[in-house]
């Protein structure tokens, strides 16, 4: 069987398009998400050969998180594609179980005869 492909929301894709260009980690992505970073304003942070003084873009985003959190990783790292595949599986296990209990709830066990 064909695996289901979930569509990425829109407030996801400029994330991803942030890690193919700047050539991030999934890792990096989830500590610049994490430390409240745009990935619209990375060209400003990533311009480290015009501007020596500056250290690369994922060794500046993992110096943030390190300051921040007192860690070098998330302790739940996965992939922005993972999450989404999870958050569409909680809702279609939610809606299951939804029916399921309406449906229950709209037959009285007398078939509804008073």
């Amino acid at each position: 069987m064909a695996k289901k492909h979930t569509a990425i929301p829109q407030q996801f894709q400029p994330w991803l398009a942030a890690r193919t260009k700047y050539r991030l980690t999934h890792a990096q992505i989830q500590m610049a998400r994490e430390l409240g970073m745009n990935p619209k304003k990375f060209g400003g942070l990533a311009n480290h050969r015009q501007e020596p003084w500056k250290v690369p873009l994922p060794q500046f985003i993992e110096d943030c998180y390190r300051k921040r959190f007192g860690k070098s990783q998330p302790a739940d790292l996965r992939s922005i594609e993972e999450k989404v595949a999870a958050q569409a599986a909680r809702k279609v296990a939610a809606q299951g179980q939804k029916v399921q209990q309406h449906g229950a709830e709209t037959i009285p066990p007398d078939g509804g005869k008073p």
